[in-house]
């Protein structure tokens, strides 16, 4: 078996907030989370509001974004498009543009380390309408933000959000939102329909609904499945009962992520033990996020290069 830490990854959905490292969060002078998971989505919120709370400085922003690039190259992460609650963050320490700009100063540095940083904002569902707007606009401003998307607790609508979703499609900027994680199907046809959504954050209950099942698999819509997160949420019992697997022999095209509640090599990892999949299995899925990622064309030959290369390598 082939160091999954070597092969070529893209990372699509990682919230930088759920990224903070242990003693980083200590040094700000919080405590770090117990490792167990979750009663359920609004502890797992309530969880990532505290550790958004110690970030008070644009020292404080660098620094995670700059740690993040140094953990996920470690990881054979090559590619990231990390999510950012940008207006919120700018909300409550008084200064618009500070938490983004400081996030991507941390990014452009952490390219030392070999990984190239894009960032996707996210806005809870949950939050007025007027703020996604702002998020909209900050997004609009800056070339390393490339989109934006709703996050948060599904049982929220969508449609509020509409207008500002044209908004952001028509001004070129991706849609990626959450759906299909706690909710069932309809929050997926709210998201294809109402949000422009070019991926899926999670997906995972299109099973319920064989007729969307098909019209996802037609569209080519890929899926960001994060089967650790959704088991420490209290979603899916048990990685062995994770419906990956079903979502594979459906034919959808499912890419490997974390939600930032792990390391991406070791959910790789997690895959070959649980599920059995082979080297030429994981290969696949690395270049399922490389082909469903918005990075650049030159990138993404690169990327499919090193995955080929890994493959091919002896053991």
């Amino acid at each position: 078996m082939r160091d999954v830490r070597s092969l070529p990854k893209a990372h699509l959905h990682v919230h930088l907030e759920s990224t903070v490292r242990p003693e980083t969060v200590r040094e700000l002078g919080g405590v770090p989370e117990p490792e167990e998971g979750f009663t359920g989505f609004r502890a797992f919120a309530d969880a990532r509001a505290r550790v958004r709370g110690l970030l008070r400085t644009a020292d404080d922003f660098r620094r995670v974004a700059l740690e993040f690039c140094e953990d996920e190259a470690a990881q054979g992460t090559r590619y990231a498009e990390v999510t950012f609650t940008a207006a919120s963050h700018g909300e409550r320490v008084g200064a618009p543009e500070l938490p983004l700009e400081a996030v991507l100063d941390g990014l452009a540095e952490g390219a030392a380390y070999g990984i190239e940083c894009r960032v996707l904002l996210d806005h809870s569902r949950r939050r007025p309408v007027e703020r996604f707007r702002r998020t909209y606009e900050l997004a609009a401003r800056y070339d390393a933000v490339i989109g934006l998307g709703l996050a948060g607790d599904e049982a929220y609508p969508l449609e509020p959000f509409a207008g500002v979703c044209d908004a952001a499609r028509d001004a070129g900027l991706r849609l990626v939102h959450h759906a299909g994680e706690s909710a069932g199907p309809e929050s997926i046809r709210e998201a294809l329909v109402l949000g422009h959504a070019e991926r899926l954050g999670h997906g995972i209950r299109v099973l319920d609904d064989p007729a969307l099942v098909e019209e996802v698999r037609e569209r080519g819509v890929p899926l960001e499945v994060c089967p650790s997160s959704n088991v420490l949420l209290g979603l899916v019992p048990s990685l062995e009962k994770h419906p990956l697997p079903l979502l594979r022999a459906a034919g959808l095209a499912v890419t490997v992520n974390t939600d930032g509640e792990t390391a991406l090599a070791d959910e790789y990892a997690r895959l070959r033990d649980v599920f059995g999949c082979t080297d030429a299995d994981l290969a696949e899925l690395a270049l399922a996020g490389v082909e469903a990622s918005f990075a650049p064309p030159e990138l993404k030959a690169e990327l499919r290069a090193g995955v080929a290369a890994w493959l091919g390598s002896t053991l």
